[in-house]
């Protein structure tokens, strides 16, 4: 109890200090709030694109599935060219997957994308991207129609001139005042029928992920070609068994091409976590180094309050040896010490927190990149700024608390 006492008591008068030299204490603590104001920025900037990357990952890949590619990630011109000669996907591969090991492998839908015209009435959308599905798209988590419905397997099997549009696609075409539900549009000059409107996906960087249009493949393939090939999308039996599924794909795959043991693989394997260990990797490197490079004006905040504590020392010799005089301990006098540049430096955090937090959130409001302003990061910003006024002020406090106090009392 005595001990708490003490330290609210040094606090008191760390306050009153600091509160005395108003503008020299926010000259002391400037660095620190422009030190935490960038790294709480720049945090929540990079929370924000990393969540909306990973969003707009698992709604186009799925968390429930994995597709097959006809090329694999490739890193450099080298790996480009030994597979640019990989066969393209064809309906051969995916009634192979179909029918290998149902106890694993619960559907394989096929998808093909080109870019269209899409036109209703005296109203168009250059470079729609279109994308023809098979029937068995309907089983995944990946597609979904928030007005209407989806296309049956029937009218996909059939080939049907039906079509499901993205939110931002229909909102362009037919504007608020007016249900797509029904409605004939134009896709590359070809009439078809609205039958449901997705939900609405957001943008990444700017770029819509609700500006498409999803056709029957059959329909897709007669009015772009058949010869592009295929994106295949594996749904496994249970999700905690999807790396059997991939296993069993692999296996199928070069079983039907009959590849050699010893020959690589000509098709690529991807799942929603193998690109976002892709974008991971080629962004960590960059995120460090840009929060390693502001956080290094901490560490000059840190030292101008260390200068700024030991200017301070010496303007109250008097003070400090009075007080000892009269029976302050050595750890009172640290404490008195360390508890004004800890609050000092805190005071520059808690400031820093919420210029850095506004200023993302202000960059997010009229720019494409998002923000997220997390609670661990505005801990972390403002113990961090704790650590620094600690660290820094040790060595201010340690020579306060050893002043003689007769050579003190003697200082003019």
């Amino acid at each position: 109890m005595k001990s708490l006492y003490t330290l609210l008591e040094s606090a008191g008068i760390a306050l009153d200090a600091i509160w005395s030299s108003k503008l020299r204490s926010l000259m002391t603590v400037l660095g620190n709030i422009v030190a935490v104001t960038s790294i709480i920025a720049v945090v929540s900037l990079i929370q924000g694109l990393n969540q909306s990357v990973t969003s707009a990952i698992l709604n186009q890949a799925g968390a429930d599935s994995f597709g097959i590619q006809q090329f694999p990630v490739t890193r450099s011109d080298e790996e480009l060219d030994r597979v640019r000669a990989n066969p393209r996907l064809t309906m051969v591969e995916v009634r192979t997957l179909a029918r290998y090991d149902p106890d694993t492998i619960a559907g394989v839908m096929a998808e093909s994308t080109s870019n269209g015209r899409v036109t209703y009435r005296d109203r168009s959308i250059d470079s729609t991207r279109v994308r023809g599905v098979t029937p068995e798209y309907v089983n995944f988590s990946a597609f979904d129609a928030e007005r209407g419905r989806l296309m049956s397997p029937t009218e996909v099997e059939t080939a049907r001139p039906v079509v499901v549009l993205g939110w931002k696609t229909a909102d362009r075409l037919f504007g608020e005042a007016i249900d797509p539900i029904d409605k004939l549009i134009q896709i590359a000059g070809v009439h078809f029928r609205v039958v449901g409107v997705s939900a609405k996906k957001g943008t990444v960087l700017g770029q819509s992920q609700d500006e498409f249009a999803i056709i029957p493949l059959g329909r897709f393939q007669t009015m772009f070609g058949a010869r592009r090939s295929l994106n295949l999308t594996v749904k496994p039996r249970d999700l905690s068994r999807i790396s059997a599924a991939m296993d069993a794909a692999t296996v199928a795959l070069r079983s039907q091409r009959g590849l050699k043991p010893k020959q690589p693989n000509n098709f690529g394997l991807f799942t929603s976590d193998t690109i976002l260990d892709i974008y991971h990797q080629a962004t960590n490197g960059i995120f460090a180094v840009l929060v390693g490079v502001v956080a290094l004006s901490l560490v000059v905040g840190g030292i101008v309050i260390m200068n700024i504590m030991l200017m301070v020392v010496t303007e109250r010799t008097r003070e400090i040896g009075l007080r000892k005089a009269l029976g302050a301990r050595r750890a009172d006098i640290m404490a008195q010490m360390l508890t004004e540049s800890v609050v000092l430096s805190l005071f520059g955090g808690i400031v820093g927190t919420i210029l850095g937090s506004l200023i993302a959130l202000t960059i997010s409001s009229f720019t494409p990149v998002p923000a997220a302003v997390e609670a661990w990061s505005v801990a972390l910003g403002i113990g961090i700024t704790a650590l620094v006024g600690l660290f820094f002020g040790l060595y201010p406090a340690a020579r306060a608390a050893r002043l003689d106090p007769i050579e003190a009392l003697r200082k003019e």
